[in-house]
């Protein structure tokens, strides 16, 4: 009984040990997250290297003061001109 007492006033074993516990048991949790962060830029870079980014158009957009849908109809119709030739 008196052996209870003196650990139940033990400042260490209060507070000393579950801290402990807790940045311990945090690292291993955080250690997890971190593998799945990575995991996921990995696929990231994966999907990038499968595709052919050497074939690319740059293509314009309108600007504020143009007509968005003239300005389309004119992309499609160079685009079509383009495809016939």
């Amino acid at each position: 009984m008196f052996i209870l007492k003196a650990l139940r006033r033990n400042k260490t074993l209060r507070y000393g040990v579950p801290m402990l516990l807790l940045v311990v048991g945090g690292s291993f949790g955080l250690r997890e997250f971190t593998q799945i962060r990575y995991d996921a830029q990995k696929i990231k870079k994966k999907k990038l290297r499968e595709k052919n980014m050497d074939e690319w158009k740059n293509i314009r957009g309108p600007r504020p003061w143009e007509d968005s849908k003239e300005y389309q109809e004119q992309q499609r119709s160079r685009q079509k001109n383009q495809t016939e030739a």
